[in-house]
C-alpha cells in the first residue's frame, strides 16, 4: 500500500474525495480483521468464564468486563484522536486489545477467572477501536453522505464478525495443538487479528483525516459558545466534516468540559447519544447471555457460533442499507425503527423457550435495530457538532454507550441466573419501549415548535 502525499492540495476537491476514498479503504481493512478478534470474545468469554468460575452470575461479568474495557478505553482512544489524529486513536485501542488478548491466554492458561476479567477488560480496546473507525470515515465526508461513508466502515466488519465465532473450534484445536489449553487458541488468534489491525491503521492512515478537516476549516476565528449555539441550531449536514465550522488552533486541547458544553447547545446530538446508549445497552445484554442459556440448553459450541455469526450479520450486512436510508429518510425516523426491531427481538427471545431457531431469529432481529440505533445515531452526532469538537463528544459517546452496555450486562446476568432469559427479554422491551415513544414525542414537540 503506497502513501499518499502527506499535505495534499486541499483546495482540490477531487484531491479530497481521493483521499477519502483511501481513508475507507483503510479504515474498512482494519474492521475486517478487527471483527475477528472481537467476535471470537464474544462468543466465548462468558463461556470461559462460566466454565472457571462454575457461576452463571459470574459468566454475566464477561460481557460486562469487556463492554465497560470499551467504555474506559473510549475517552483515551478520543483524547489520542484529538492531540494526535484518528491514526495515533485508533493505534492505541487496537494495542490495548492485543495486549488483553495474550492476558487473556495465561488466565485460561492458569485457569484464573479473575485475571481474565482483566484480560476481557482490554479486549473491549478492540471495540472501541472499532467504534472509533465509524467516526473516522465522516471527518472528511461531503455533505448528506455521512451516515453512507459510516455504514460502509462497519458493514466492512462483516466479514470478521461472522467469521470470528465459527472459528472458535478451528482456532482452539490448532491452539491445543501448538500446546496451549483448552479455549486458549482463539484468544491467541484474537490476539493475531488485533496484530493485524493496529499495522494496517499505523502504516496506511496516512494523511491523518481529522487533521486534514481541520486544516481544510481553519479559521482565525476563535471558538466561543456563541458559534457553538449557531453550528448547533443547525440540526443539518451543513456541520459534518467539510462544514465552515470555525475552528481554533487551541481547539486540539479536548476535554470532557468541551463536550458537555457542546451538548447543552445541541439538542439533535443529546438525543442521538441517548438512543445509540439504549440501542447498545439492549443489543450487549440479550446477547451476553444467549451463550450461556444455549449452553445450560445444551447446544455446543458450533450451535452457539452460528447463533452470534448471524446475529453479527445483523448487526452488520445491512449497514449500507440503513446508512441510506438515514440520509435519505431522515435520522430519526431511523432510529424510531431501530426501536422497534429491538422491541420484536427481546418479544421473541423471551419467548423462545428451548427453541434454537426463535433465539436465532430474535438474535439476527436484534442486530438489526442495534444497526439502525449506531448508525442514524452515529451520523446524527457527527453532523450536529463542529469539527472541532467532534472528538470529544464522539469519545463521550462511546463512554455513555458502553457504560450503559456493561451495567446492561451485570443486570442482565443477575436477571438470567435469579430469574430466567425470558425475563431478560420483558426488561429489554420495555426499555426499548419507553425510549421509543419518548424519541417520538420529543421529535414530534420539536418540528410542531
Amino acid at each position: 500500500m503506497t502513501s499518499a502525499p502527506l499535505k495534499p492540495d486541499i483546495s482540490r476537491p477531487d484531491r479530497i474525495r481521493a483521499v477519502q476514498r483511501r481513508t475507507l479503504v483503510v479504515l474498512s481493512a482494519a474492521q475486517t480483521v478487527g471483527g475477528v478478534g472481537v467476535a471470537v470474545g464474544l462468543a466465548l468469554s462468558s463461556v470461559v468464564v462460566d466454565e472457571l468460575s462454575g457461576s452463571t452470575v459470574i459468566s454475566g461479568f464477561a460481557g460486562t468486563a469487556t463492554v465497560l474495557g470499551a467504555a474506559l478505553l473510549a475517552l483515551p482512544t478520543a483524547k489520542a484522536s484529538g492531540r494526535g489524529g484518528r491514526r495515533a486513536g485508533l493505534t492505541l485501542a487496537y494495542a490495548a486489545a492485543l495486549a488483553g488478548c495474550l492476558l487473556s491466554v495465561v488466565a485460561i492458561s492458569v485457569r484464573n477467572w479473575p485475571l481474565l476479567l482483566a484480560g476481557l477488560v482490554l479486549v473491549g480496546g478492540g471495540s472501541a477501536g472499532n467504534l472509533a473507525a465509524r467516526y473516522s470515515a465522516t471527518d472528511l465526508s461531503p455533505p448528506g453522505h455521512a451516515a453512507r461513508h459510516l455504514s460502509l466502515v462497519v458493514w466492512a466488519a462483516t466479514i470478521g464478525s461472522v467469521a470470528g465465532p465459527n472459528l472458535a473450534r478451528p482456532t482452539d484445536q490448532l491452539g491445543m495443538g501448538a500446546g496451549l489449553v483448552e479455549k486458549a487458541g482463539p484468544f491467541a488468534f484474537a490476539a493475531l487479528a488485533f496484530a493485524m489491525a493496529l499495522l494496517i491503521v499505523a502504516a496506511g492512515l496516512r494523511p491523518d483525516p481529522l487533521k486534514l478537516a481541520r486544516r481544510m476549516n481553519e479559521t482565525p476565528a476563535p471558538v466561543s459558545d456563541q458559534n457553538l449555539t449557531t453550528a448547533s441550531d443547525q440540526s443539518s449536514p451543513t456541520t459534518s466534516g467539510r462544514s465552515g465550522a470555525t475552528v481554533s488552533p487551541s481547539g486540539q486541547n479536548r476535554t470532557i468540559r468541551d463536550a458537555w458544553t457542546t451538548l447543552r447547545t445541541t439538542p439533535m446530538a443529546r438525543k442521538a447519544l441517548v438512543m445509540i446508549a439504549v440501542s447498545h445497552t439492549a443489543m450487549v445484554s440479550v446477547m451476553s447471555m444467549t451463550p450461556v442459556k444455549l449452553h445450560h440448553d445444551g447446544s455446543n459450541l458450533d450451535v452457539i457460533g452460528l447463533v452470534i455469526s448471524l446475529h453479527i450479520a445483523g448487526m452488520y450486512v445491512m449497514s449500507p442499507v440503513v446508512g441510506w436510508l438515514s440520509d435519505k429518510a431522515g435520522k430519526v425516523p431511523v432510529l424510531m425503527l431501530g426501536m422497534g426491531l429491538l422491541l420484536s427481538a427481546a418479544v421473541l427471545a423471551g419467548t423462545a423457550g428451548h427453541r434454537v431457531w426463535q433465539v436465532t431469529t430474535a438474535l439476527v432481529l436484534l442486530g438489526l435495530g442495534w444497526s439502525c440505533g449506531l448508525v442514524a445515531g452515529s451520523a446524527l452526532v457527527s453532523e450536529s457538532v463542529p469539527v472541532e469538537r467532534r472528538p470529544a463528544v464522539q469519545g463521550l459517546s462511546d463512554l455513555l454507550m458502553n457504560v450503559c452496555g456493561a451495567t446492561g450486562t451485570i443486570v442482565a446476568g443477575a436477571i438470567v441466573g435469579g430469574l430466567s432469559y425470558g425475563m431478560l427479554g420483558l426488561v429489554v422491551g420495555v426499555m426499548v419501549t419507553l425510549a421509543g415513544l419518548w424519541l417520538a414525542l420529543t421529535w414530534r414537540n420539536a418540528k410542531a415548535a
